[in-house]
């Protein structure tokens, strides 16, 4: 399963891989041009970090993720890998991050 909120893409994936670091609070992304962020706001998770990827572990039957320009969304109790939606400019034959 996959979830978007705005920029952010959070994955379903079966299990967190090894060796994981796991992180403070509860903020999947921040934006750089509004101070805007996506952050679970209800519900019990964890995030971790592995290799500058992030993943989140949701421990109760749900989570909420919430952004102040964008619909909340609901997680159900599950693993997830994080990622930010990349863009390509064909002008400068570059992929760079979508900015929040």
């Amino acid at each position: 399963m996959l979830y978007q909120q705005g920029d952010v893409l959070i994955r379903s994936i079966p299990f967190l891989p090894k060796n994981i670091i796991k992180k403070e609070g509860k903020t999947l992304a921040k934006g750089e041009a509004t101070g805007h962020h996506h952050t679970i706001t209800k519900g019990e998770a964890e995030l971790y970090d592995h290799e500058g990827t992030l993943f989140l572990r949701v421990n109760s039957d749900e989570a909420q993720v919430t952004h102040q320009e964008h619909n909340t969304i609901t997680l159900p109790k599950g693993d997830y890998q994080i990622g930010i939606v990349r863009e390509y400019d064909h002008f400068q034959e570059e992929a760079r991050q979508v900015r929040d």
